[in-house]
């Protein structure tokens, strides 16, 4: 069973590919021309299993938001249509991880439901041109078009990089395990039997 997906996004603002293999080695080639938002996707597919494509063309000569959201909501989308009707997974994952000081805490569940609870101090603004602010905007747009509940608590942290930083790499831990075929499950993983959003 292919668990793969490819989805193309353009708007006024921005043109964006994404492909995306769930059951991947890890490997990414992103551009987005956000240099940091870069390396915290390569992040999130190394550390999620994940195999990545990301090319995004905007218009950073505004600033990076669209960049970034239309990014975001492209690679959810991915995901969702690459898990298909759902059959099979885990569905639930959680993860620790620790970056030097900081500490961050995530939990996923594949429910068909988009649901964000993000907890994230107050950081610096900017990480060379990545706004710090949009870190919360990215796992919106990811739980939107994902249709996944997602919980992000950062612990404990100093260093904004090390915030961030151990924000994606929590998330691609806690998504590694949720989307993980478990031979145990018949069916979808749900007493409803379904976890996709229905048909409006």
């Amino acid at each position: 069973m292919s668990r793969t997906a490819r989805v193309e996004r353009s708007t006024k603002e921005s043109s964006v590919l994404v492909e995306v293999d769930l059951d991947g080695t890890g490997s990414s080639s992103i551009e987005t021309g956000v240099p940091f938002f870069d390396h915290m996707l390569a992040q999130l597919a190394k550390h999620g299993g994940l195999d990545l494509v990301v090319r995004t063309s905007g218009d950073l000569e505004v600033d990076a938001h669209h960049t970034v959201e239309d990014t975001s909501l492209a690679l959810g989308q991915a995901i969702n249509d690459a898990l298909g009707d759902r059959a099979g997974l885990r569905r639930y994952g959680d993860a620790l991880v620790p970056l030097d000081e900081a500490l961050v805490q995530t939990a996923v569940d594949l429910s068909g439901r988009p649901y964000l609870v993000h907890e994230e101090p107050e950081i610096v603004e900017l990480i060379g041109s990545y706004d710090t602010s949009l870190t919360r905007h990215i796992w919106e747009s990811l739980v939107a078009t994902a249709q996944i509940t997602l919980h992000v608590r950062v612990i404990s942290g100093r260093n904004a990089h090390h915030i961030v930083e151990a924000q994606f790499k929590s998330v691609a831990r806690s998504l590694r395990d949720a989307v993980a075929l478990d031979p145990r499950v018949v069916g979808v993983p749900s007493t409803k039997g379904t976890l996709t959003p229905p048909v409006s």
